[in-house]
């Protein structure tokens, strides 16, 4: 049998079709279909300049006021992201590529250790005992954004690292990629993107997950990875980590046990 990562597809996601369907819309139940009406009301404007807006409504069969907007430079929501994702070269990124290693290495950090708003999609990772501040900053300067510090000083709230532009699309690339918004205790599934990439940043992937959530006891020298997750996606994250490193590695109740030659396998300190 083959294993999943000897069959990936040419691309993977963000897609700009998954992108458009992060967004709502009061008139398209599907916001994809949003964005090819819009391209359509281009093209046919640019291949007849002299158009009206009644004249391309018609052609097209759309409401004449929602084409006079578009004609007048209004871009919907879900084409100003894919353009934005475009200028970023976030979409359908070669899995054997740069690209594709940044955002899954971005991924890694914010689904162990950072989560993406589900208001505003922009996400955000907190520095932790193994990850600092300065390595996150770096995984978001790897996919092209800077960084700002977020709740630095506030009593009682964690220091954040987010981005200071772009940042809603980025998320939102991000959730096409399966990051779930808000709070993650319900994710069952280990973001598939995660085995369409080669191997080395599948384990790269493995190594930032565990510097993250593993936890050292006093007198032990193996590593507890504690998740609040459904056991679905703790058999995964399992799967993901025997692929990777050859020491035993064994998930239980709501975590999983890394021995100390599998630590030391990854590189974790």
């Amino acid at each position: 049998m083959l294993k999943r990562e000897q069959i990936r597809l040419p691309n993977m996601s963000p897609t700009a079709r998954a992108l458009a369907r992060t967004y709502s819309d009061r008139e398209y139940p599907d916001p994809w279909e949003k964005v090819l009406d819009y391209r359509r009301v281009r093209e046919y404007a640019a291949e007849h300049p002299n158009a009206g807006r009644v004249r391309v409504g018609n052609a097209l069969d759309l409401p004449n006021e929602r084409v006079r907007g578009w004609l007048k430079e209004a871009t919907p929501d879900p084409v100003r992201a894919i353009n934005t994702a475009i200028d970023h070269g976030w979409l359908d990124p070669d899995p054997d590529g740069e690209t594709a290693a940044a955002l899954v290495e971005l991924l890694a950090h914010v689904l162990a250790g950072g989560s993406v708003s589900a208001t505003s999609y922009v996400p955000a990772v907190t520095p932790g005992e193994r990850v600092d501040a300065s390595e996150i900053r770096r995984a978001f300067e790897r996919v092209g954004v800077e960084t700002t510090r977020r709740n630095a000083g506030a009593p009682g709230r964690a220091t954040e690292v987010v981005p200071t532009y772009d940042g809603t699309v980025l998320g939102r690339c991000l959730v096409t990629m399966g990051v779930p918004t808000g709070v993650k205790t319900s994710l069952e599934r280990l973001p598939a993107v995660v085995w369409d990439v080669p191997r080395p940043v599948r384990r790269a992937f493995a190594r930032t997950y565990v510097r993250h959530r593993g936890l050292n006891y006093e007198g032990k020298s193996t590593t507890r990875i504690q998740v609040d997750r459904p056991e679905s996606f703790i058999e995964e994250l399992c799967d993901v980590l025997a692929d990777v490193i050859d020491g035993r590695v064994t998930g239980s109740g709501a975590g999983i046990t890394v021995s100390a030659d599998a630590v030391r396998e990854l590189g974790v300190e």
